[in-house]
């Protein structure tokens, strides 16, 4: 399979997958232990990566966020939790929410192997997100080191993708617009931030999904036939085990 298809393929489930436990019971529960809210943990979770940094740098990393909601809600958490610490506390929610759903999957070892193959040929120039998250350390265990790899590589798609969408020439609000309407306004957005799209806009967000495939395929063509194979059963199964939010 060419590495573009791949990248395509694997694209999706990777997305659905790897947000799965942000804002799931347990993950939300430990939130609370922190004394932090479970969109401070977010947040921490993500972009704690950078260190005690100014909002406006984790703005810029995230993407589709109204900066007003990221400027409160960052000053907020970082005042009350390390980041680099909420870093490692989001992970471990990660990991635990793996050994909760994918418990002895066939073929997780597999995926694993090829899911670190990819994630280590990835090129992080100008995906501050995806290098910072690819440097902490995984899970020993095969279930929670599975559902990691796959967060990793979901900020690596993300990450590509907003490098798509601005070198496409497409305003970041629009883009998540036109991606996801339903959840536009759970971004920190009000109903009269609603952007005005054009024709012009759509055939931008066309070639930006475009240009995402085509910056992730080289890392997906480290992988031979088996590595292929091995990456897109994982996904499948691990899709199949894990039921859609409520």
């Amino acid at each position: 399979m060419p590495a573009d298809d791949l990248s395509a393929a694997a694209g999706p489930l990777i997305s659905q997958l790897g947000g799965l436990f942000y804002f799931e019971a347990e993950a939300t529960a430990k939130a609370g232990e922190l004394g932090l809210s479970p969109f401070q943990f977010y947040l921490l979770g993500r972009a704690g990566v950078f260190g005690d940094a100014d909002a406006s740098v984790v703005c810029s990393a995230l993407g589709y966020f109204n900066p007003e909601l990221i400027d409160k809600r960052w000053n907020a958490a970082k005042a009350i939790m390390p980041p680099r610490d909420g870093v490692r506390a989001y992970l471990d929610c990660c990991a635990a929410f793996g050994r909760r759903h994918l418990a002895g999957l066939p073929g997780l070892p597999a995926f694993c192997v090829a899911a670190e193959a990819v994630r280590d040929a990835a090129n992080p120039v100008g995906l501050p997100l995806f290098a910072g998250i690819a440097a902490e350390p995984l899970a020993p265990d095969t279930p929670g080191r599975a559902m990691q790899l796959v967060t990793v590589l979901r900020e690596f798609r993300g990450g590509a993708h907003l490098l798509a969408v601005v070198a496409c020439g497409l305003d970041a609000k629009t883009a998540h617009y036109l991606s996801r309407p339903d959840v536009f306004c759970n971004f920190g957005w009000e109903p009269d931030d609603v952007p005005v799209v054009t024709d012009e806009d759509r055939a931008r967000l066309r070639r930006a999904n475009e240009m995402t495939e085509q910056l992730m395929a080289p890392a997906f063509g480290v992988l031979d036939q088996d590595g292929t194979d091995a990456l897109l059963h994982g996904l499948r199964i691990m899709r199949k085990a894990i039921p859609d939010p409520a």
